[in-house]
Order: C-alpha cells, then sequence, then structure tokens
C-alpha cells in the first residue's frame, strides 16, 4: 500500500513536472479572454490538454462551454472535483483570475493521478463556465454532475491569501413598468413609466433602512425613456436582493414588489416582475476542510492566511455545489493589497511570476488535501458529517 509521505512526494513532484504546461494555458486564456457563455476557445484548449494527459473528456457538458473530465475508475473509491472557471470579464479580461483558476484544478488533477492510480477513486475536472453571469455550477448541479462527488475543492486568485467563508444568497429581479407614450407638452394624454419607476426607486430605497444584518439591495435604473419631449411608456429597474439565507432575499423581494406595484398603481401604470440572472444560494462552509487547507498553506510556505471567515459576503455559484457536497474555496496571493478584483491590474497578475508561483502552489495544496481525504477515511468522514449537520440547520433556518 503506498503511504502517504510517498502520495505527498508524487504530488509535488507532479505539480513541478507539468506546470509549464498548464502556464501555457493560463496565459492563452489571459491573452484571449471570452466572457460567461462564450468561453469555446477556452473550452477547447483546456479539454485538448486534459485529453492529452489521460482524461477522459466530455465536451459541451450541460452548456455549450461546460465540461467533465475524468481519471480513475468509476465507483473505485473517493470521487474528488476540481470545479475550473474560465469566463472573463468585460473591459477588464482575466480581472477576476478565472483563468489562473482554471489553471490550478488542472494542474492539481493532474498532480493526483499517480496516487488515484495506486489507491483508487476518480479525480474529475468540472469545466463550470460564466460565473460571472449565469451560474454555470447552478446548471452543474441541476444537471446532476456532481451527485457523486465527495469532496469539491477550488482556488481563486486574490491579493491575500485565505481559506474562503460564507457568501450571500442573491435574487436578481427586474421590474418592468408599463404606461403609455404622449407628447411632453400633453403629459396629461400618457402615463410616465418612468415616474413609476422612480418612484418604485425611491419606495425600495426606504426599505433599506428596515433590513436585517448582512442584507442588502443594489439597483439601477436600467432603462428610462429615449426622448425628452416623450412620456416614457416603458421604464425598467434591475435589483439585486441579497441576504444570508436565500429565504430572508425572497422576503426582501416580496416587500419590494409590493412597493413597486403601489407605485405603478399610482402612477396609472402597471408592472411586472422576473428573474433576469441566475439566482445564487448561499455558501455552506466547510470547516474542516478549511483547516485542512491551512495546514497545506503553512507546508508550503504561504504566509498571512486569512482565517475562514464567517459573516458573508458577495455571492457565488459555489453556492450549489456546497449544498450538495463538502465544498471549499480558498484564495491565493497573486498581488499586494492595492490591487482589487476585477480590475486589469489583477488580470495582469495571473500571469505575473506570482502567478506562476501561486499556479504550483495552489494546485499542490488542493492535490495534498485530496490525498489526505482518500488515505484518511476518518478525515473524510468528518468532512461528510459537517456537511450533512449544517446543511439539515440550514433547511430547518
Amino acid at each position: 500500500m503506498q503511504t502517504q509521505t510517498q502520495s505527498r512526494e508524487q504530488i509535488k513532484q507532479a505539480v513541478k513536472d507539468n506546470a509549464a504546461g498548464v502556464r501555457a494555458i493560463v496565459q492563452a486564456l489571459y491573452d484571449k479572454p471570452e466572457i460567461g457563455g462564450e468561453e469555446y476557445y477556452a473550452h477547447e484548449i483546456m479539454t485538448a490538454w486534459l485529453e492529452e494527459n489521460g482524461f477522459t473528456v466530455t465536451r459541451n457538458l450541460v452548456m455549450p462551454t461546460g465540461y467533465l473530465a475524468a481519471y480513475g475508475e468509476p465507483n473505485s473509491g473517493l470521487v474528488i472535483a476540481f470545479p475550473a472557471e474560465y469566463d472573463a470579464l468585460p473591459e477588464v479580461g482575466h480581472g477576476c483570475a478565472h483563468n489562473l483558476f482554471g489553471g490550478i484544478s488542472m494542474l492539481a488533477a493532474k498532480a493526483m493521478q499517480s496516487i488515484v492510480d495506486a489507491l483508487g477513486g476518480q479525480v474529475l475536472v468540472i469545466g463550470t463556465p460564466a460565473e460571472e453571469n449565469f451560474g454555470g455550477k447552478i446548471k452543474m448541479v441541476e444537471g446532476g454532475v456532481f451527485d457523486h462527488v465527495n469532496a469539491a475543492l477550488m482556488i481563486h486568485g486574490s491579493n491575500k491569501n485565505g481559506l474562503g467563508g460564507a457568501s450571500l444568497a442573491l435574487n436578481p429581479v427586474r421590474f418592468e413598468f408599463h404606461g403609455k407614450n404622449a407628447h411632453g407638452c400633453k403629459a396629461y394624454e400618457g402615463a410616465s413609466a418612468l415616474d413609476a419607476a422612480v418612484l418604485a426607486f425611491t419606495a425600495i430605497n426606504f426599505q433599506r433602512q428596515f433590513l436585517k444584518e448582512n442584507c442588502y439591495i443594489h439597483g439601477v435604473i436600467s432603462q428610462g425613456g429615449t426622448a425628452a419631449n416623450v412620456i416614457p411608456a416603458y421604464a425598467s429597474l434591475d435589483y439585486y436582493f441579497r441576504a444570508p439565507k436565500m429565504a430572508t432575499a425572497l422576503a426582501m423581494t416580496e416587500d419590494a414588489a409590493k412597493r413597486a406595484e403601489a407605485a405603478a398603481a399610482a402612477c396609472s401604470c402597471t408592472v411586472e416582475q422576473s428573474i433576469y440572472e441566475c439566482p445564487y444560494g448561499e455558501t455552506l462552509i466547510n470547516e474542516k476542510l478549511a483547516e485542512l487547507l491551512a495546514a497545506e498553506y503553512a507546508e508550503l510556505g504561504l504566509t498571512e492566511v486569512e482565517p475562514l471567515v464567517l459573516v458573508p459576503h458577495g455571492s457565488t455559484d459555489v453556492g450549489a455545489v456546497s449544498f450538495v457536497c463538502p465544498t471549499i474555496q480558498g484564495y491565493i496571493k497573486i498581488a499586494g493589497e492595492e490591487v482589487v478584483g476585477h480590475s486589469k491590474e489583477m488580470a495582469e497578475a495571473t500571469v505575473s511570476p506570482a502567478g506562476h508561483q501561486a499556479l504550483e502552489d495552489g494546485a499542490a495544496a488542493l492535490a495534498l488535501v485530496a490525498a489526505k481525504l482518500i488515505h484518511e477515511p476518518a478525515v473524510m468522514m468528518a468532512c461528510q458529517v459537517e456537511f450533512e449537520q449544517k446543511k439539515a440547520r440550514a433547511a430547518q433556518a
């Protein structure tokens, strides 16, 4: 039986041996960024590399740019998934470092091949497109891709090292107001959808002071007319309602909808409500996985590692995965704290020397955590028990 010490040495060597090939993919994605749902080039080069490196690849999975790369025999042991992101942002390219995110997952999975050969089990790279706009992981979860996964492990490039943490549920809602056009000098012949939208916007602003802790409302007037001398027959508001639990976000939405309906009635208009993007659920954090990742970060020499953040902030489609299996999304430093996310500077950091080092350190950390889960069933069980307990509590909330 292969010892855990042997597995750890094999992983570290495999990361070094294969880093250059994956680094080239990270650079290629940086050079040719694609927004969510349009990652055709990323899909092509990532799946080609994985196939060339011994993985069985299913392309166009669930979404046109989704994929699954598997290594190992089914039903032979634990199934460890390394989800990969690779969508970019408009204007700033890979300002959220998803090119590096995907590379870390690919390199981690490659480093696990010899361990799977010796001990059984499977490693998966699950290509999850469109994190920024359409929630690729949510669609993958709905498609059953994570159903047989025992643990999902991933690391995101950042301006700090960290163990991740809780996130907020997000409900994206559009209110569309319908009135009647008229000449601006004969406004009494029409009904202003813009007036209704502005009144609703103001009423929803008044809702904010009554929100519970860690709840947020973000909104814009997305359409409000096209000519100053025409009473607008159409206007719309786009909102994000965020809360620690989806149930709370939905209650906030219901309150806002009543205000929008009242505003529409006051202006002799009507209003329609719809979901205009993919809703994101909250994230179930797994403290045992965070403990394992912290240990590997320390072993690799990473310092100033931010502990698990228990107060939720931001929203991510990782939440959907966290309700299916024990999940962690850590962070690894590729730039100084003056570099913010969703910026050109963060994109540049993904292909800098710091980004190259993070590729190797991140992949090694994930693979070493995965190896521990395979070698030590009691550790995997502890992660699973925590997951089941937190999922049950979430259902009761």
